[in-house]
């Protein structure tokens, strides 16, 4: 019996929907992703948290999955200070050395309960390595799709995991094209971090842990790499329902960054533009050293522009040589991150006025010093 709090998958497009026990993984009339039509158990009271698992299961009145099965202890990750008004929240101590852990396990506990034929994703790297653990922990076949130029030590980690590489030429685009055509096989669940609501639910748990270790508050501002936007999307899901709660009486603003390379988010939110900006169906990412935020056609983009707006917030982009900057000062100051995960220090380090947080999402060791 698959035990779930969430009601159905709903398109946000159309309103089609579908069971949340279905494997079907996009909203067949649009084929965009799907939301999740989400109740929580009950209120969420700061004083119930004292003692609970130290892990992102402690918050499990709002998660839509409970008790898991394939939990390796994700999350609960430390936040330590930079400067005097701007701290690092440390995602890349996850047990797959990334915040993709995060959603991951919700795919693969969703998975385990469903007990597909098999399990197939796609990813840059770091959602690959995570969804190829939580299914190697759930004992799921999983396939992970990446492109040509991902990073050796990222296939090094997925095919350790047990799971079957597939080296896709072309870019990122080109490798989800693939993963979803083996996704449309029969039995097959696809651990979609971009289209399964399940992993925003995941990502969400980042800002409830800011706000535990904050004493029940959370900073003025959030900075977040966006690339797919999982984990932007995921943090306005939580700052909406601590606010629902009245656990916050302000939301943060959401500042989101992307590579100045592949900017189609920011483009279109400094255009005053709903979704993207002409983006041809074939378009190619430009070569950047953020390569896990190299999309240029983002599936939520619509969502993605409308949660920064709501939130007062706002798109900065970051050069290639404040990328390489940003690691090396990340790196003196004792924190050695992959190149995707110190984009937000270089666009937002050198803030004095108000309080903000920055993930530092990957550790070094996945990509090496940026060249």
């Amino acid at each position: 019996m698959l035990a779930v709090m969430a009601t159905t998958y709903r398109c946000p497009q159309d309103g089609a929907r579908a069971d949340v026990t279905s494997l079907t993984w996009c909203c067949p009339v649009c084929r965009g992703p799907w939301d999740l039509d989400f109740e929580s158990a009950g209120p969420l009271r700061p004083g119930d948290l004292p003692g609970r698992v130290n892990s992102l299961w402690r918050y499990e009145e709002v998660l839509p999955l409970s008790s898991p099965a394939t939990t390796l202890g994700e999350g609960r990750t430390p936040l330590v200070p930079l400067t005097g008004t701007v701290s690092a929240k440390l995602d890349f101590l996850m047990p797959t050395l990334s915040f993709k852990d995060r959603g991951a396990v919700m795919l693969a506990e969703l998975a385990r309960r469903l007990a597909p034929e098999r399990v197939v994703a796609d990813s840059s790297g770091n959602a690959g390595t995570a969804v190829a653990a939580y299914c190697a922990r759930a004992a799921l076949p999983c396939t992970v799709y990446v492109p040509e130029g991902t990073s050796p030590k990222k296939t090094e980690q997925i095919r350790a995991h047990g799971a079957r590489l597939e080296i896709v030429p072309g870019d990122r685009e080109a490798t989800a094209r693939a993963a979803r055509t083996a996704a449309d096989a029969p039995g097959t669940f696809y651990a979609s971090h971009v289209f399964n609501p399940y992993f925003l639910h995941g990502t969400k748990t980042y800002v409830y842990e800011l706000w535990e270790d904050l004493g029940g508050r959370l900073p003025d501002a959030i900075a977040v790499p966006v690339g797919n936007g999982t984990l932007l999307l995921g943090a306005a899901l939580a700052t909406a329902e601590l606010l629902a709660q009245g656990l916050i009486d302000t939301r943060p603003a959401l500042i989101a960054v992307q590579a100045e390379a592949v900017s189609p988010l920011a483009a279109a939110f400094h255009a005053g533009a709903e979704d993207l900006l002409g983006v041809p169906a074939g378009a190619t990412a430009s070569p950047t050293l953020a390569e896990g935020i190299a999309i240029p056609r983002p599936p939520r983009a619509r969502a993605i522009l409308a949660a920064v707006r709501e939130s007062g917030g706002t798109f900065l982009t970051v050069t290639e040589d404040r990328i390489r900057a940003a690691q090396l000062d990340l790196a003196a100051r004792g924190f050695y991150v992959e190149t995707t995960g110190v984009a937000c220090w270089a666009a937002v380090g050198g803030w004095t006025d108000r309080s903000v947080v920055v993930p530092l999402c990957g550790a070094g060791l996945k990509t090496g010093l940026a060249a």
